[in-house]
């Protein structure tokens, strides 16, 4: 059974995140492909955002291909928050799934989404929510973060992570890095998906 965990990350939180969620995955003895999706920015731009060295380390993953999606049995998208919703780079990515959708390729897929912003309530929430929306528009099943992950119910330390979906926060200047109670969910979601994911297909 094979999952995709396709994401994209300017600075490298969702990055963290997506292969935490990989390897929770990978633990049920599923295949696991990470991916990211096509950079829109020009490298200049990069540049200016400081986002240069962050995105040497990712250029080793495989940019994802629609096809993959349609091969999966599970998807587990990872994206920063932009106001709220998704960022652009992966809604012009989900924008060229149409062949899916005209063929019901990814109806009865478990569709499962991660996500990171820059503030405690910098729409982490919303932002799941909204990428919801496509996914029940390609009939997949969405799959979140049940509270049998009793981290998301912390109150020692501040950290991501709700029913909805494993999150981050990045911090204002972009410096925090993913706690470990934040992999953790990321870990659990992963897994959680697999499973779920196994049963469906079984």
């Amino acid at each position: 059974m094979k999952i995709v965990v396709v994401y994209y990350s300017m600075y490298g939180h969702v990055y963290r995140m997506a292969r935490a969620a990989a390897e929770g995955a990978q633990a049920t003895g599923a295949e696991v492909d990470i991916r990211r999706v096509p950079e829109t920015l020009p490298m200049e731009i990069l540049e200016k955002m400081g986002a240069i060295e962050s995105q040497k380390q990712q250029a080793h993953v495989p940019i994802c291909s629609v096809d993959e999606l349609g091969e999966a049995a599970a998807i587990i998208f990872g994206t920063p928050t932009r106001f709220g919703n998704m960022c652009g780079q992966m809604r012009q990515f989900l924008d060229a799934t149409g062949q899916l959708w005209v063929k019901g390729a990814m109806v009865g897929k478990v569709g499962s989404v991660i996500t990171s912003s820059s503030s405690q309530h910098g729409g982490q929430e919303s932002t799941i929510l909204s990428f919801h929306n496509t996914l029940l528009h390609q009939g997949m099943i969405i799959v979140g973060l049940p509270y049998t992950f009793k981290g998301q119910m912390t109150m020692d330390e501040i950290s991501g992570c709700s029913p909805y979906g494993a999150s981050t926060i990045a911090g204002g200047d972009g410096r925090r890095v993913p706690s470990e109670n934040e992999l953790a969910g990321a870990r659990f979601q992963g897994e959680h998906v697999a499973r779920i994911a196994m049963k469906l297909t079984a």
